[in-house]
């Protein structure tokens, strides 16, 4: 009586928020012999190497993954360093370019890190699949893919929309997820968590376990978590993300620009702060109530209140920072000690390149010593100690 009673409290936090869990009863028998065998449950997770920072989005699958490290199991981070050189679309409407393994190996120095932010280092294993894809030969390739049909990989709504457009499918992406499934069968995964977009892929590793002989996985999906722009998943290629790595000011800075209708989703996806709690303030302090939880969480209480007072002092107070990065202009000032606004965006690093400035300046995104800045071909008088202002969050202190 006591196990099931067990069973069930594990089942009612791994099942809390989640979308899917499938099938639900051979997961209480896991967990349940977990139990009685004293033998901790493999909790999958793919990390996909595409870019260089983890956002909140990754942070909600993970958060659900220590839950399983806070129950007593192992949490199992596959990074798909080797498949991510195969073009899986991923529900977008043609094939990813692939990524060369100098990119992959980039992305992935700072992915450890961040990931122990919210995992148990003690109770995970990170493990790379060129460990065991890079081995396959081409007749155990063969024999992979001899055990799923087309039929059922046709299932998948992407590729079916593509095969009605008649648009381009190629062998290699059907490989992606017997590849994903493989990785299920290497680390013998007793459990495969992944966001929505995602099951698909994980009930293939089900089968692709099945048939190699070991007990078929079970799977959780976790919503999807919509960005700061208040309309689609949050991704860093479409900009609307937070970093789980990023500083105090700029995390604090981003979570008050969420839309207001989507605080329950972050509220509940991100917190132990019920949205109960949280409804009856004013929209701005409810935010303020969410930031400095989640601050708190990657930075601590000092790194939230550094947060807020940054915020406050900046967006409240319409005052610059006490603190911001100090930049070298003066090989670029003319005699009258003026520059052309683009080329000090470029110098002072606060954007990538000479047609992102122009944007952000034709979009009124750009300030200095408190003037906006009405043309990209503007010259500006830099003084010593002018403030320069680059959208919300960014700011620098020009040095001549």
């Amino acid at each position: 009586m006591e196990i099931r009673a067990e069973v069930e409290r594990q089942l009612a936090i791994i099942e809390r928020n989640a979308e899917t869990v499938l099938p639900r009863d051979e997961l209480a028998r896991k967990i349940e012999r977990s139990l009685r065998q004293e033998r901790p449950l493999r909790a999958k997770l793919g990390i996909d190497p595409s870019a260089s920072q983890l956002t909140l989005g990754h942070a909600v699958v993970l958060r659900k993954l220590r839950a399983f490290q806070d129950l007593g199991h192992t949490a199992v981070l596959v990074v798909g360093d080797f498949t991510r050189r195969i073009g899986d679309p991923s529900g977008k409407s043609k094939t990813r370019e692939p990524m060369s393994p100098e990119d992959i190996e980039r992305n992935m120095r700072t992915y450890r890190e961040q990931a122990f932010r919210i995992l148990d280092p003690r109770k995970a294993e990170v493990r790379y699949n060129s460990e065991w894809l890079e081995k396959l030969t081409l007749a155990q390739v063969v024999g992979l893919t001899a055990r799923y049909t087309v039929a059922r990989m046709l299932e998948r709504e992407d590729f079916q929309r593509r095969f009605r457009e008649g648009s381009a499918i190629t062998i290699m992406e059907f490989l992606y997820p017997l590849a994903q499934a493989y990785d299920s069968v290497a680390v013998r995964a007793d459990i495969e968590l992944g966001g929505s977009d995602q099951r698909f892929n994980l009930l293939i590793g089900r089968d692709i376990q099945e048939a190699y002989g070991q007990d078929p996985q079970a799977i959780l999906t976790m919503p999807l978590l919509i960005g700061i722009d208040g309309t689609f998943a949050m991704s860093q290629s479409r900009g609307n993300y937070i970093g789980v790595a990023e500083e105090p000011e700029e995390q604090f800075g981003k979570i008050m620009s969420i839309p207001d209708e989507r605080m329950p989703q972050y509220f509940q996806l991100l917190t132990d702060v019920s949205w109960a709690e949280a409804e009856p303030l004013h929209p701005k302090e409810a935010k303020k109530l969410l930031a400095r939880t989640l601050v708190s969480w990657f930075h601590g209480e000092d790194g939230a209140r550094r947060g807020q007072e940054h915020f406050e002092r900046v967006f409240e107070d319409e005052q610059p920072p006490e603190e911001m990065p100090e930049v070298l202009v003066g090989d670029l000032l003319d005699a009258d000690r003026t520059a052309n606004i683009v080329d000090l965006l470029i110098e002072a690093g606060m954007t990538s390149s000479r047609s992102e400035a122009r944007r952000l300046v034709e979009g009124g995104g750009v300030e200095l010593d408190g003037e906006k800045i009405t043309s990209h071909r503007d010259r500006v008088t830099v003084r010593a100690g002018s403030v320069l202002r680059a959208g919300k969050l960014r700011f620098a202190r020009l040095m001549v």
